[in-house]
């Protein structure tokens, strides 16, 4: 079968299943199937797939017809201009995380800390998943000691591959805990945290494939959204030196109880996304 009525065929059936981008999603799975880049799906429409490809092919638009998010079918997912390895042990990295990156170098570099470039400089990613948060600010910030933390043994498993396939298996120290339990107090520059801030209660505005496929854990905190960072905040307090930055990600549901959460701390501020949704709460200890 020619790669083109593959591809059309393929097309046709994401859509009919109600997957959302079944172009992108299609023209991805074959990407995946045929371990080439998009530019050889245009460059030869001709291609004749043999039947083992076929078989892989379909195998995987019947995941993604079935919601299994294509990051988890392919294995990959980028962020921060960095591929990463990704599995059902880990929240899927996203375009809106990079905001933490983005904070964490904007107060670096304008005034949140003299010594930003120093080797002195020492960051802590709470619950890093995939180790996306972790990995970008070790490529960004070479001489900093960063550290990451993350209940889930799995998690670190495949934080620790992308740490290693990114040749940065030096930079970044692995712990598995609970938060910030065990690690040294008034120690740390920057603590930063994609944490789980969805309320059970907001669980049918979920997205279904996030619902079923992704790690519950790393998507609601409980009730409210609230618990887990309830937890964050005070270790955090306690594990940052005076004048420290906590840097989150949270979501418009839970802004004003983080707001209430860090009423004592210094520099308080909310930024919002691209699409103006509050995304990123930063807070200072005070000295």
């Amino acid at each position: 079968m020619l790669l083109k009525d593959v591809l059309k065929s393929a097309i046709d059936h994401l859509t009919a299943a109600g997957v959302g981008s079944p172009r992108l999603n299609a023209e991805t799975l074959l990407m995946f199937t045929l371990s080439c880049d998009r530019a050889y799906l245009y460059a030869h429409p001709e291609r004749d797939l043999n039947p083992e490809e076929q078989t892989r092919y379909q195998e995987a638009l019947a995941q993604r017809a079935r919601g299994v998010p294509a990051q988890y079918i392919t294995g990959h997912q980028e962020f921060w201009g960095m591929d990463f390895l990704v599995s059902p042990a880990v929240l899927i990295p996203r375009p809106e995380t990079e905001h933490v990156i983005e904070t964490v170098l904007d107060l670096l570099h304008n005034g949140g800390r003299a010594s930003s470039a120093g080797a002195e400089l020492r960051i802590v990613d709470v619950g890093t998943g995939s180790g996306c948060i972790a990995l970008a600010l070790a490529k960004e910030l070479p001489q900093a000691e960063i550290h990451a933390t993350d209940i889930s043994r799995q998690a670190l498993e495949i934080a620790r591959a992308n740490a290693a396939r990114h040749q940065l298996e030096n930079r970044v120290q692995f712990q598995e805990t609970d938060l910030l339990q065990g690690l040294p107090l008034a120690y740390f520059d920057f603590v930063v945290s994609n944490p789980p801030y969805v309320g059970e209660s907001e669980a049918d505005q979920v997205q279904l494939e996030v619902r079923k496929f992704e790690p519950r854990n790393a998507v609601f905190a409980g009730p409210t959204g609230l618990e887990v960072i309830e937890h964050l905040v005070p270790q955090a307090q306690a594990a940052l030196k005076p004048g420290g930055w906590l840097v989150m990600e949270i979501s418009g549901t839970i802004a004003e109880g983080v707001k209430r959460l860090l009423k004592s701390w210094a520099n308080f501020r909310i930024a919002n996304d691209l699409q103006a949704i509050p995304r990123i709460a930063v807070a200072r200890r005070p000295a």
